[in-house]
């Protein structure tokens, strides 16, 4: 995972367990107050989402404890596709995409950024500029061609 994914993640937990928790555990006991709990929505809501909350929460500490932060902008190989690169490449049908290669639980595709196990995340890994990949993709098996790679600058 990158610096910024465990920071996400870590905000993330944060938000829920200092925020949001508290909020709800404040309605749930006001509803709790109001006597007949087996019809008081606020009541039957609130104890749901204390349970979707506490479950991310368990969940959240369990991902950040094993997770291996990667930066990598200071990657030594430059010149090759690895980990936390942005790699803008050419499908066969001409059109030009840019993506930066993350750990799964930092992945959002509408913003370029791809999993490390997607299958064009692994098609890339190790290429260097110019090489041509096979992939197979949703749409069928599709070319492409690794146009540029780059990395975070240092701090």
């Amino acid at each position: 995972m990158t610096p910024a994914g465990f920071a996400a993640l870590n905000a993330e937990l944060t938000q829920l367990w200092e925020v949001e928790r508290p909020e709800v555990v404040r309605t749930v006991h006001w509803a709790a107050s109001n006597g007949d709990r087996s019809e008081n929505g606020d009541y039957i809501y609130g104890k749901k989402r204390l349970r979707q909350i506490d479950g991310r929460v368990r969940f959240l500490r369990k991902r950040l404890e094993i997770l291996n932060v990667v930066n990598p902008c200071y990657q030594q190989d430059q010149g090759t596709v690895h980990f936390g690169a942005t790699v803008r490449y050419e499908r066969e049908n001409g059109t030009v995409q840019t993506i930066t290669i993350v750990g799964s639980d930092e992945t959002v595709p509408s913003q370029g950024r791809i999993s490390v196990d997607s299958p064009i995340g692994r098609a890339l890994m190790d290429k260097t500029v110019g090489a041509l990949v096979s992939v197979q993709t949703p749409g069928g098996e599709d070319e492409l061609e690794v146009l540029s790679i780059s990395y975070p600058l240092r701090p």
